[in-house]
């Protein structure tokens, strides 16, 4: 196994539960690819260096399957998974409760109570047919045999398959509006593409299913606890070896990669035919991410004081201003306005800041390989609904997309994402083949990465199924 990524990490304890033997090699002198944490501003203040909150951490079928508890994780839920702020001081806090989140929608205003009850329509068969929907969600297009459970599967595709703002247009005002925006613009895709919508709806989904929670401590943790299971199935580590070529790789039956597309095709080199190797070489990864880290003291000084309540909060206002700002990267372009996604761990779990401060972690999205700097735009709309905060700043860092290209090779040019999950690429990870889609023509090569079905995400669901497809090549 190349690569100690969640997917990575996935893919070695399902082939060490089959009783195989596992190793692992890591380029980095930590494990956990995206699941790490770093005392990245002043000591004291633990940040996660990319991902931090994990709506599919305790319910993919893979992490749910494991017992973590017995190596020391914890899950901390915030009473609200998302916050949604709007320039006349209100807010929507989505909770658990799909008619309690609805409620917040029928304020005054144009539309409220006929929102409510779209709202209600749209994600209460969502949330209660959950689990019929999940496997498809997250796994390669397949039509599942279960007649009721592909019906459900379908439905939700003719409304993922559509762009936000078509499916937006369910909504009237401008509270229910704004707040799909936010979420479906963790497609970081323009809100004007087909697909878009998908993000949407499967982000409050998994806010109503399993409110959003974050391992206790940082994302690190969930990486050692992964570690800590792959090591009691017999599956070892190998720090500080990065591999560039398949020489690189020890004796092996078979070897998968939790790479992007392109460092499998160098890494492979003539080991894999040269047209599938052009077609690696084509795939296309997303827009980039510009993070800043910020120790503060004390709070965020919201001026809607319930947002303290949620974990995740979606800087951007409108629908329309998200929007904006959204079609401008896609389009390459810099936004004055950037849409930012700000999460603030630290309150509801301790161990992250000294007491009586914070850490603060938030990124807006950029062109891939971005080097502007946008840390006065993500302050700045910090600083809009939470005035006096900048003045709270003990310390911060810039992480631009070539630093996390750094950090995660994965993240080619700042791309979090593991590729651009456009209507091009959503169903033909990596490549157009009618075949399994983590396998290679090599019959001993095979792919794990976030750049297989179902993309992005710490669900460790990539690595699950392809260490599926392999389990048939070994049996």
């Amino acid at each position: 196994m190349v690569g100690s990524g969640p997917n990575g990490l996935a893919a070695a304890i399902s082939l060490a539960r089959d009783g195989r033997q596992v190793t692992v090699l890591e380029g980095a002198s930590t494990v956990g690819g995206g699941m790490r944490t770093a005392e990245l501003t002043l000591p004291g203040f633990r940040h996660d260096v990319c991902s931090t909150v994990h709506p599919f951490g305790r319910i993919s079928p893979f992490l749910a399957s494991l017992d973590l508890a017995r190596h020391g994780l914890r899950w901390v839920e915030p009473p609200a998974a998302l916050g949604h702020p709007f320039d006349d001081g209100t807010a929507v806090l989505v909770r658990r409760d799909v008619a309690a989140t609805a409620a917040q929608l029928d304020v005054g205003g144009s539309g409220g109570a006929r929102d409510a009850a779209a709202y209600r329509r749209l994600f209460g068969p969502l949330v209660e047919h959950w689990s019929d929907l999940m496997p498809g969600i997250l796994g390669p297009f397949r039509i599942p045999l279960h007649p009721v459970r592909a019906v459900r599967l379908a439905a939700f595709g003719l409304d993922a398959i559509r762009s936000a703002t078509s499916l937006a247009r369910r909504f009237e005002g401008p509270r229910a509006r704004g707040l799909f925006a936010g979420a479906a613009a963790h497609s970081i895709l323009g809100l004007t593409e087909p697909i878009s919508a998908a993000a949407g709806l499967v982000m409050l989904a998994t806010a109503h299913v399993d409110g959003w929670p974050s391992p206790e401590g940082g994302s690190a943790e969930l990486a050692a606890a992964l570690e800590a299971e792959l090591a009691l199935l017999g599956g070892g580590i190998v720090r500080d070896h990065w591999v560039t070529r398949l020489e690189d790789l020890p004796p092996h039956e078979v070897a998968l990669f939790d790479v992007a597309p392109r460092r499998l095709a160098s890494i492979a080199g003539e080991a894999l035919p040269a047209a599938y190797r052009r077609s690696l070489e084509r795939y296309r990864h997303g827009a980039g991410v510009f993070k800043l880290d910020l120790a503060i003291e004390g709070d965020i000084p919201w001026r809607t004081p319930e947002l303290a309540e949620a974990g995740t909060v979606h800087l951007g206002g409108t629908f329309e201003e998200i929007a904006r700002a959204e079609g401008l990267v896609a389009k390459g372009r810099l936004p004055e306005r950037p849409f930012v996604l700000l999460a603030q761990t630290s309150r509801f779990d301790r161990t992250r800041a000294p007491a009586g401060r914070n850490t603060v972690w938030a990124y807006c999205h950029v062109p891939n390989g971005s080097p502007a700097d946008m840390t006065e735009p993500i302050l700045a709309q910090i600083e809009r609904f939470a005035p006096g905060c900048r003045e709270r700043v003990l310390e911060l860092r810039t992480t631009g997309p070539a630093e996390l290209e750094v950090a995660n090779p994965n993240d080619v040019g700042g791309d979090i994402g593991g590729g651009r999950m456009d209507l091009g690429q959503l169903f033909t990870r990596p490549t157009w083949r009618f075949v399994e889609p983590y396998a290679t023509p090599n019959p001993s090569i095979y792919l794990c990465s976030a750049a297989t079905p179902p993309g992005g995400g710490i669900h460790g669901m990539c690595g699950a199924h392809a260490a599926r497809a392999a389990a048939r090549r070994l049996a």
